[in-house]
Protein backbone atom coordinates (compact mmCIF):
# COMPACT_ATOMS: atom_id res chain seq x y z
CA UNK A 1 0.00 0.00 0.00
CA UNK A 2 1.31 3.44 -0.98
CA UNK A 3 0.91 5.50 2.20
CA UNK A 4 0.59 8.85 0.47
CA UNK A 5 -2.14 7.56 -1.84
CA UNK A 6 -3.91 5.94 1.12
CA UNK A 7 -3.94 9.18 3.13
CA UNK A 8 -4.98 11.18 0.06
CA UNK A 9 -7.96 8.85 -0.35
CA UNK A 10 -8.89 9.31 3.32
CA UNK A 11 -8.78 13.06 2.81
CA UNK A 12 -11.00 12.96 -0.28
CA UNK A 13 -13.55 10.78 1.49
CA UNK A 14 -13.46 13.02 4.58
CA UNK A 15 -14.09 16.13 2.50
CA UNK A 16 -17.16 14.51 0.93
CA UNK A 17 -18.42 13.22 4.29
CA UNK A 18 -17.83 16.63 5.82
CA UNK A 19 -20.63 18.05 3.68
CA UNK A 20 -23.03 15.42 5.02
CA UNK A 21 -22.21 15.92 8.68
CA UNK A 22 -22.11 19.72 8.39
CA UNK A 23 -25.78 19.81 7.37
CA UNK A 24 -26.92 16.97 9.67
CA UNK A 25 -29.68 17.85 12.12
CA UNK A 26 -28.85 17.95 15.83
CA UNK A 27 -31.19 15.00 16.45
CA UNK A 28 -29.31 12.88 13.92
CA UNK A 29 -25.93 13.70 15.44
CA UNK A 30 -27.21 12.97 18.94
CA UNK A 31 -28.72 9.67 17.79
CA UNK A 32 -25.34 8.71 16.30
CA UNK A 33 -23.57 9.53 19.56
CA UNK A 34 -26.00 7.47 21.62
CA UNK A 35 -25.69 4.61 19.13
CA UNK A 36 -21.89 4.81 19.46
CA UNK A 37 -22.20 4.56 23.24
CA UNK A 38 -24.50 1.53 22.99
CA UNK A 39 -22.25 -0.18 20.44
CA UNK A 40 -19.22 0.29 22.70
CA UNK A 41 -21.08 -1.15 25.69
CA UNK A 42 -22.24 -4.18 23.71
CA UNK A 43 -18.75 -4.74 22.29
CA UNK A 44 -16.99 -4.60 25.65
CA UNK A 45 -15.67 -8.21 25.44
CA UNK A 46 -14.23 -7.58 21.96
CA UNK A 47 -12.72 -4.26 23.03
CA UNK A 48 -11.04 -5.79 26.07
CA UNK A 49 -9.72 -8.68 23.97
CA UNK A 50 -8.22 -6.31 21.39
CA UNK A 51 -6.77 -4.14 24.13
CA UNK A 52 -5.19 -7.14 25.87
CA UNK A 53 -3.37 -7.84 22.62
CA UNK A 54 -2.03 -4.27 22.57
CA UNK A 55 -0.97 -4.44 26.22
CA UNK A 56 0.92 -7.70 25.70
CA UNK A 57 2.71 -6.24 22.69
CA UNK A 58 3.45 -3.12 24.71
CA UNK A 59 5.04 -5.14 27.49
CA UNK A 60 7.08 -7.09 24.95
CA UNK A 61 8.26 -3.81 23.40
CA UNK A 62 9.31 -2.40 26.75
CA UNK A 63 6.65 0.27 27.31
CA UNK A 64 7.03 1.78 30.78
CA UNK A 65 4.39 1.45 33.49
CA UNK A 66 2.90 4.89 32.89
CA UNK A 67 2.36 4.26 29.17
CA UNK A 68 0.92 0.81 29.85
CA UNK A 69 -1.53 2.36 32.30
CA UNK A 70 -2.70 4.88 29.67
CA UNK A 71 -3.00 2.09 27.12
CA UNK A 72 -4.98 -0.34 29.24
CA UNK A 73 -8.76 -0.61 29.03
CA UNK A 74 -10.90 -2.20 31.74
CA UNK A 75 -14.68 -2.43 32.14
CA UNK A 76 -14.79 0.91 33.97
CA UNK A 77 -12.81 2.70 31.24
CA UNK A 78 -14.97 1.19 28.51
CA UNK A 79 -18.07 2.39 30.34
CA UNK A 80 -16.46 5.81 30.74
CA UNK A 81 -16.05 6.04 26.95
CA UNK A 82 -19.74 5.29 26.49
CA UNK A 83 -20.74 7.77 29.21
CA UNK A 84 -18.56 10.43 27.60
CA UNK A 85 -20.36 10.04 24.28
CA UNK A 86 -23.73 10.41 25.99
CA UNK A 87 -22.46 13.56 27.72
CA UNK A 88 -21.48 15.03 24.35
CA UNK A 89 -24.95 14.19 23.02
CA UNK A 90 -26.47 16.15 25.92
CA UNK A 91 -24.44 19.30 25.15
CA UNK A 92 -25.94 22.18 23.15
CA UNK A 93 -25.16 22.01 19.44
CA UNK A 94 -23.01 25.02 18.50
CA UNK A 95 -23.56 24.66 14.74
CA UNK A 96 -25.91 27.27 13.31
CA UNK A 97 -25.90 29.41 16.46
CA UNK A 98 -26.44 33.07 15.48
CA UNK A 99 -25.09 35.91 17.60
CA UNK A 100 -24.58 39.65 17.51
CA UNK A 101 -27.36 40.50 15.06
CA UNK A 102 -27.72 44.25 14.71
CA UNK A 103 -29.27 46.74 12.29
CA UNK A 104 -26.92 48.91 10.27
CA UNK A 105 -27.83 52.45 9.09
CA UNK A 106 -28.45 51.01 5.61
CA UNK A 107 -31.23 48.81 7.01
CA UNK A 108 -29.45 45.47 6.67
CA UNK A 109 -28.94 43.20 9.66
CA UNK A 110 -25.41 41.86 10.29
CA UNK A 111 -24.42 39.07 12.64
CA UNK A 112 -22.40 35.88 12.93
CA UNK A 113 -23.25 32.20 12.52
CA UNK A 114 -21.20 29.38 14.04
CA UNK A 115 -20.09 26.78 11.47
CA UNK A 116 -17.95 23.60 11.43
CA UNK A 117 -14.25 23.82 10.60
CA UNK A 118 -14.61 21.03 8.01
CA UNK A 119 -12.12 18.15 8.27
CA UNK A 120 -10.09 17.68 11.44
CA UNK A 121 -7.03 15.45 11.65
CA UNK A 122 -6.27 14.21 15.16
CA UNK A 123 -2.96 12.54 15.99
CA UNK A 124 -2.59 10.98 19.41
CA UNK A 125 -0.71 8.41 21.45
CA UNK A 126 -1.45 5.62 23.92
CA UNK A 127 -4.97 6.26 25.23
CA UNK A 128 -7.52 4.40 23.08
CA UNK A 129 -10.37 6.31 24.75
CA UNK A 130 -9.27 9.34 22.70
CA UNK A 131 -10.65 7.56 19.62
CA UNK A 132 -14.18 7.68 21.02
CA UNK A 133 -13.81 11.15 22.57
CA UNK A 134 -12.38 12.74 19.43
CA UNK A 135 -14.90 11.07 17.13
CA UNK A 136 -17.77 12.24 19.31
CA UNK A 137 -16.62 15.84 19.63
CA UNK A 138 -15.89 16.20 15.92
CA UNK A 139 -19.24 14.67 14.96
CA UNK A 140 -21.30 16.86 17.32
CA UNK A 141 -19.52 19.99 16.06
CA UNK A 142 -20.36 19.02 12.46
CA UNK A 143 -16.84 18.03 11.37
CA UNK A 144 -15.49 14.98 9.58
CA UNK A 145 -12.42 13.51 11.27
CA UNK A 146 -9.35 11.48 10.38
CA UNK A 147 -7.92 9.84 13.49
CA UNK A 148 -4.37 8.53 13.72
CA UNK A 149 -3.77 6.75 17.02
CA UNK A 150 -0.49 5.43 18.29
CA UNK A 151 0.81 2.12 16.97
CA UNK A 152 0.81 0.76 20.54
CA UNK A 153 -3.04 0.99 20.61
CA UNK A 154 -3.66 -0.20 17.04
CA UNK A 155 -5.95 -3.16 17.78
CA UNK A 156 -7.92 -1.25 20.41
CA UNK A 157 -8.48 1.69 18.08
CA UNK A 158 -9.65 -0.51 15.23
CA UNK A 159 -12.13 -2.26 17.53
CA UNK A 160 -13.52 1.10 18.69
CA UNK A 161 -13.68 2.26 15.06
CA UNK A 162 -15.87 -0.73 14.22
CA UNK A 163 -18.34 0.37 16.90
CA UNK A 164 -18.35 3.93 15.56
CA UNK A 165 -19.00 2.83 11.97
CA UNK A 166 -21.81 0.53 13.07
CA UNK A 167 -23.44 3.48 14.86
CA UNK A 168 -23.03 5.86 11.92
CA UNK A 169 -24.67 3.37 9.57
CA UNK A 170 -27.61 2.94 11.96
CA UNK A 171 -28.56 6.64 11.61
CA UNK A 172 -27.79 6.95 7.89
CA UNK A 173 -24.51 8.88 8.13
CA UNK A 174 -21.56 7.86 5.92
CA UNK A 175 -18.79 5.84 7.58
CA UNK A 176 -16.27 8.37 6.26
CA UNK A 177 -17.51 10.94 8.81
CA UNK A 178 -15.03 9.23 11.18
CA UNK A 179 -12.02 7.47 9.66
CA UNK A 180 -9.45 5.73 11.85
CA UNK A 181 -6.20 5.08 10.00
CA UNK A 182 -5.46 1.43 9.37
CA UNK A 183 -1.71 1.91 9.07
CA UNK A 184 1.02 2.38 11.67
CA UNK A 185 3.47 3.79 9.11
CA UNK A 186 4.90 7.06 10.47
CA UNK A 187 4.86 8.47 6.94
CA UNK A 188 1.08 8.65 7.23
CA UNK A 189 1.45 11.40 9.82
CA UNK A 190 3.64 13.47 7.50
CA UNK A 191 1.12 13.03 4.69
CA UNK A 192 -1.83 14.03 6.89
CA UNK A 193 -0.30 17.20 8.36
CA UNK A 194 0.69 18.53 4.92
CA UNK A 195 -2.57 17.72 3.12
CA UNK A 196 -3.99 21.24 3.21
CA UNK A 197 -6.28 20.60 0.24
CA UNK A 198 -8.34 18.11 2.29
CA UNK A 199 -7.65 18.83 5.98
CA UNK A 200 -8.60 22.12 7.67
CA UNK A 201 -6.92 21.74 11.07
CA UNK A 202 -4.65 19.30 12.94
CA UNK A 203 -4.98 18.54 16.65
CA UNK A 204 -2.02 16.64 18.18
CA UNK A 205 -2.36 14.93 21.55
CA UNK A 206 0.72 13.27 22.94
CA UNK A 207 4.26 13.71 24.15
CA UNK A 208 6.60 16.58 23.50
CA UNK A 209 8.39 14.79 20.67
CA UNK A 210 5.18 14.23 18.71
CA UNK A 211 3.95 17.79 19.14
CA UNK A 212 7.33 19.35 18.29
CA UNK A 213 7.45 17.30 15.09
CA UNK A 214 3.97 18.36 14.04
CA UNK A 215 4.61 22.02 14.88
CA UNK A 216 7.79 21.87 12.76
CA UNK A 217 6.43 19.98 9.74
CA UNK A 218 2.73 20.83 9.43
CA UNK A 219 1.45 23.05 6.65
CA UNK A 220 -2.12 22.62 7.92
CA UNK A 221 -3.07 24.93 10.86
CA UNK A 222 -2.45 23.27 14.24
CA UNK A 223 -4.35 23.60 17.53
CA UNK A 224 -1.93 22.55 20.26
CA UNK A 225 0.08 23.19 23.37
CA UNK A 226 3.70 22.10 23.62
CA UNK A 227 4.38 22.23 27.36
CA UNK A 228 2.39 22.59 30.55
CA UNK A 229 4.76 24.62 32.72
CA UNK A 230 2.17 25.94 35.17
CA UNK A 231 2.80 28.27 38.12
CA UNK A 232 1.13 29.04 41.42
CA UNK A 233 2.11 32.33 43.08
CA UNK A 234 1.42 32.67 46.81
CA UNK A 235 1.12 36.38 47.53
CA UNK A 236 2.01 37.83 50.95
CA UNK A 237 -1.66 38.81 51.29
CA UNK A 238 -2.77 35.18 50.88
CA UNK A 239 -4.84 33.22 53.38
CA UNK A 240 -2.42 30.58 54.68
CA UNK A 241 -4.87 27.69 54.69
CA UNK A 242 -6.03 28.47 51.15
CA UNK A 243 -2.41 28.71 50.02
CA UNK A 244 -1.48 25.34 51.51
CA UNK A 245 -4.50 23.57 50.02
CA UNK A 246 -4.12 25.09 46.54
CA UNK A 247 -0.35 24.59 46.26
CA UNK A 248 -0.64 21.00 47.48
CA UNK A 249 -3.56 20.08 45.21
CA UNK A 250 -2.08 21.80 42.14
CA UNK A 251 0.99 19.55 42.37
CA UNK A 252 -0.16 16.25 43.86
CA UNK A 253 -3.73 15.63 42.67
CA UNK A 254 -2.20 14.10 39.52
CA UNK A 255 1.42 14.33 38.38
CA UNK A 256 1.21 13.44 34.69
CA UNK A 257 -1.20 16.12 33.45
CA UNK A 258 -0.52 19.33 31.55
CA UNK A 259 -2.33 21.45 34.16
CA UNK A 260 -0.23 20.23 37.09
CA UNK A 261 1.85 22.93 38.80
CA UNK A 262 5.56 22.62 38.05
CA UNK A 263 6.84 25.81 39.71
CA UNK A 264 5.73 27.35 43.01
CA UNK A 265 6.45 31.06 43.52
CA UNK A 266 6.20 32.40 47.08
CA UNK A 267 6.36 36.03 48.24
CA UNK A 268 9.21 36.49 50.69
CA UNK A 269 6.87 38.06 53.24
CA UNK A 270 4.93 34.81 53.67
CA UNK A 271 7.58 32.21 52.83
CA UNK A 272 8.52 31.43 56.46
CA UNK A 273 4.85 30.85 57.28
CA UNK A 274 3.86 28.55 54.41
CA UNK A 275 6.94 26.75 53.10
CA UNK A 276 7.71 24.51 56.13
CA UNK A 277 4.10 23.31 56.32
CA UNK A 278 3.96 22.76 52.56
CA UNK A 279 7.28 20.92 52.54
CA UNK A 280 5.98 18.54 55.21
CA UNK A 281 2.91 17.74 53.07
CA UNK A 282 5.01 17.28 49.95
CA UNK A 283 7.38 14.98 51.84
CA UNK A 284 4.47 12.71 52.76
CA UNK A 285 3.68 12.37 49.06
CA UNK A 286 7.31 11.82 48.09
CA UNK A 287 7.64 15.07 46.15
CA UNK A 288 11.24 16.16 45.49
CA UNK A 289 11.80 19.91 45.96
CA UNK A 290 14.28 21.95 43.95
CA UNK A 291 14.61 25.51 45.15
CA UNK A 292 16.39 28.84 44.99
CA UNK A 293 18.95 29.83 47.63
CA UNK A 294 16.32 31.51 49.81
CA UNK A 295 14.20 28.36 49.71
CA UNK A 296 17.22 26.27 50.69
CA UNK A 297 17.83 28.61 53.63
CA UNK A 298 14.31 27.93 54.97
CA UNK A 299 14.01 24.21 54.14
CA UNK A 300 16.50 21.43 54.74
CA UNK A 301 17.26 18.89 52.03
CA UNK A 302 16.15 21.00 49.07
CA UNK A 303 18.15 20.49 45.87
CA UNK A 304 19.49 23.66 44.24
CA UNK A 305 17.28 24.66 41.31
CA UNK A 306 18.94 25.49 37.99
CA UNK A 307 17.67 27.60 35.12
CA UNK A 308 16.73 24.37 33.40
CA UNK A 309 14.38 23.49 36.28
CA UNK A 310 12.33 26.64 35.70
CA UNK A 311 11.89 25.51 32.07
CA UNK A 312 10.99 21.89 32.78
CA UNK A 313 7.60 20.17 32.65
CA UNK A 314 8.36 17.34 35.08
CA UNK A 315 5.10 15.36 34.86
CA UNK A 316 6.48 13.70 37.98
CA UNK A 317 6.66 14.23 41.79
CA UNK A 318 9.24 17.00 41.41
CA UNK A 319 8.57 20.68 42.14
CA UNK A 320 10.61 23.84 41.57
CA UNK A 321 10.27 26.50 44.30
CA UNK A 322 11.33 30.13 44.11
CA UNK A 323 10.93 32.91 46.65
CA UNK A 324 10.22 36.27 45.02
CA UNK A 325 10.11 39.82 46.36
CA UNK A 326 6.48 40.28 45.35
CA UNK A 327 4.04 40.29 42.47
CA UNK A 328 6.32 42.20 40.08
CA UNK A 329 8.99 39.52 40.33
CA UNK A 330 6.43 36.71 40.19
CA UNK A 331 4.89 38.07 36.97
CA UNK A 332 8.36 38.60 35.47
CA UNK A 333 9.26 34.97 36.24
CA UNK A 334 6.01 33.72 34.66
CA UNK A 335 6.55 35.86 31.55
CA UNK A 336 10.01 34.39 31.12
CA UNK A 337 9.35 30.71 31.83
CA UNK A 338 5.65 29.99 31.39
CA UNK A 339 4.42 27.85 28.51
CA UNK A 340 1.23 29.91 28.40
CA UNK A 341 -0.96 27.12 29.78
CA UNK A 342 -2.24 27.89 33.31
CA UNK A 343 -1.17 30.18 36.16
CA UNK A 344 -2.78 30.83 39.55
CA UNK A 345 -2.40 33.45 42.27
CA UNK A 346 -3.40 32.96 45.90
CA UNK A 347 -4.25 36.31 47.46
CA UNK A 348 -6.98 38.05 49.46
CA UNK A 349 -6.03 41.42 47.95
CA UNK A 350 -8.67 42.29 45.34
CA UNK A 351 -6.49 44.78 43.47
CA UNK A 352 -3.58 42.36 43.22
CA UNK A 353 -5.88 39.59 42.02
CA UNK A 354 -7.22 41.85 39.26
CA UNK A 355 -3.69 42.84 38.30
CA UNK A 356 -2.60 39.21 38.03
CA UNK A 357 -5.61 38.41 35.83
CA UNK A 358 -4.86 41.39 33.59
CA UNK A 359 -1.08 41.07 33.22
CA UNK A 360 -0.47 37.31 33.10
CA UNK A 361 -0.91 36.16 29.49
CA UNK A 362 -1.76 32.46 29.63
CA UNK A 363 -4.70 30.50 28.27
CA UNK A 364 -6.10 30.08 31.81
CA UNK A 365 -5.43 32.49 34.71
CA UNK A 366 -6.90 31.73 38.13
CA UNK A 367 -7.42 33.42 41.49
CA UNK A 368 -7.54 31.28 44.64
CA UNK A 369 -8.07 28.01 42.76
CA UNK A 370 -5.97 24.97 41.85
CA UNK A 371 -4.42 24.82 38.39
CA UNK A 372 -5.97 21.34 38.09
CA UNK A 373 -9.29 23.01 37.23
CA UNK A 374 -7.93 23.94 33.77
CA UNK A 375 -9.95 21.24 32.07
CA UNK A 376 -12.85 21.17 29.63
CA UNK A 377 -15.15 19.19 31.91
CA UNK A 378 -14.48 21.49 34.88
CA UNK A 379 -15.10 24.55 32.70
CA UNK A 380 -18.53 23.27 31.74
CA UNK A 381 -17.55 22.35 28.19
CA UNK A 382 -18.58 18.75 28.82
CA UNK A 383 -15.52 17.38 27.09
CA UNK A 384 -12.42 18.65 25.34
CA UNK A 385 -10.28 17.67 22.39
CA UNK A 386 -7.22 19.11 24.16
CA UNK A 387 -5.74 22.34 25.50
CA UNK A 388 -4.61 25.12 23.18
CA UNK A 389 -2.04 27.77 23.99
CA UNK A 390 -2.49 29.30 20.54
CA UNK A 391 -3.55 32.94 20.52
CA UNK A 392 -5.54 32.67 17.31
CA UNK A 393 -8.90 30.85 17.02
CA UNK A 394 -9.07 28.49 20.02
CA UNK A 395 -7.35 29.11 23.36
CA UNK A 396 -7.56 27.05 26.55
CA UNK A 397 -9.64 23.86 26.70
CA UNK A 398 -11.00 23.16 23.21
CA UNK A 399 -14.53 21.83 23.31
CA UNK A 400 -17.34 21.90 20.77
CA UNK A 401 -17.19 25.67 20.24
CA UNK A 402 -13.42 25.49 19.68
CA UNK A 403 -14.03 23.01 16.85
CA UNK A 404 -16.17 25.54 15.01
CA UNK A 405 -15.61 28.94 13.42
CA UNK A 406 -17.88 31.86 12.62
CA UNK A 407 -19.01 33.46 9.40
CA UNK A 408 -20.76 36.78 8.90
CA UNK A 409 -24.37 36.63 7.83
CA UNK A 410 -26.38 39.52 6.39
CA UNK A 411 -30.17 39.80 6.25
CA UNK A 412 -31.81 42.18 3.83
CA UNK A 413 -35.09 42.69 2.03
CA UNK A 414 -34.08 43.87 -1.41
CA UNK A 415 -31.48 46.24 -0.01
CA UNK A 416 -28.92 47.65 -2.45
CA UNK A 417 -25.93 49.81 -1.76
CA UNK A 418 -26.19 53.41 -2.87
Amino acid sequence: MDVNEYVKTLGEHARQAGRAIAKAETATKNAALVAMAEAIELAQPELLKANAQDVELGKANGLDAALLDRLELNPERVQSMADGLRQIAALPDPVGEISGMSYRPSGIQVGKMRVPLGVIGIIYESRPNVTADAAGLCLKSGNASILRGGSEAFHSNQAIAACIHKALASVGLPAEVVQVMETTDRAAVSALITMSEAVDVIVPRGGQGLIERIAREATVPVIMHLHGICHVYIDDKADTEKALAIAFNSKTQRYGTCNTMETLLVAEGIADAVLPALAARYKEKGVELRGCQQTQAILDGVIAATDEDWQTEYLAPILSVRIVAGMDEAIDHIRRYSSGHTEAVVTDDYSRARRFLREVDSSSVMVNASTRFADGFEYGLGAEIGISTNKIHARGPVGLEGLTSQKYIVLGDGHIRG
